[in-house]
């Protein structure tokens, strides 16, 4: 996770050193050198996404001309900070208290998540209010791609929505190995505390602008990103309508340049809009390659 772009670019080890000493402790060294059952906790692994995505952010900057931004669940934070909305220590910070009240809400009220492929959404939707009681709830969380989409709530109601699904004609239905139902109404105790967190950070409005995993609007004030990232806890990723927007705001040359670890979003956007341009940019190979395309 960035260890090669910091041992080759001063950049990007100023980036994580920055974010280490914002949150006391070395974060890049749980990174690099693990362990990785705690790397993986909640509140480790956001802000070393961020990490990663912010040091390739510092390299490849002045190469992109960025009229929009938009990022995953906590991706989006990413994206703020890619914005200037958001310094890398304030993200960070951030970050790691949604992590930390994420976790703390997923012990109060154990939920879960699973992944179901080959449903369109309104019959997810449909399974979702079925499979729902007063007081056992399950609801879409990650609308990623078509046919791909994440649920999310008490376990009973995961498992009475799975079955459904499969009748349905579900492809697959894959239990997710997580520490709460994420992106639900179990998540409230978290958007609460999360929002009193995002009303004292230092938020600025966005250079240009995010689009907004609640809604899918482009945010351009600072007000109402802090709002919207309140309600994203407790609300899906509308991770397919957030691309369309991006196309349909950017228009049809848009180009999609995914920072940090992996290419999980490339791949969403290419299901999306097949026809669009992607590039993943997360390791050393990734960014010289870019900067030569764009030299």
């Amino acid at each position: 996770m960035g260890k090669d772009l910091a041992e080759r670019f001063p950049a990007c080890r100023e980036v994580f050193q920055v974010i280490d000493d914002a949150l006391g402790f070395s974060l890049s060294r749980l990174m690099w050198e693990g362990p990785e059952d705690e790397l993986t906790l909640t509140h480790n692994a956001q802000p070393a996404i961020l990490a990663h995505s912010l040091a390739v952010l510092a390299l490849v900057r002045p190469a992109v001309n960025a009229v929009a931004g938009a990022g995953h669940s906590l991706g989006e934070y990413s994206a703020y900070a890619a914005a200037d909305s958001l310094s890398p220590a304030e993200a960070a910070r951030l970050v790691r208290k949604r992590g930390e009240l994420m976790l703390e809400s997923g012990r109060q009220r154990a939920g879960t998540m699973a992944a179901v492929l080959g449903l369109a959404d309104d019959v997810l939707a449909r399974v979702c209010s079925e499979a729902s009681r007063n007081d056992s709830v399950v609801v879409p969380a990650n609308l990623n791609a078509p046919g791909q989409t994440v649920i999310s709530g008490d376990p009973d109601a995961v498992g009475r929505a799975a079955a459904l699904c499969k009748v349905a004609g579900a492809k697959r239905v894959l239990p997710l190995k997580v520490s709460g139902a994420f992106h639900s109404p179990l998540m409230m105790p978290a958007r609460r505390g999360l929002e009193d967190v995002l009303a004292r950070a230092a938020f600025a409005d966005p250079s240009f602008p995010v689009i907004a995993n609640a809604t899918t609007e482009p945010v351009d004030s600072a007000e109402r990103g802090r709002t919207l990232l309140g309600e994203q806890l407790t609300s899906p990723v509308r991770w397919s309508a957030c691309v369309r927007k991006a196309v349909e705001f950017a228009g049809p040359d848009v180009t999609f340049v995914e920072l940090g670890p992996g290419s999980v979003l490339t791949g969403l956007v290419k299901r999306i809009d097949p026809d669009a341009r992607r590039l993943t940019c997360g390791t050393v190979e990734e960014v010289e390659s870019m900067m030569e395309m764009v030299a």
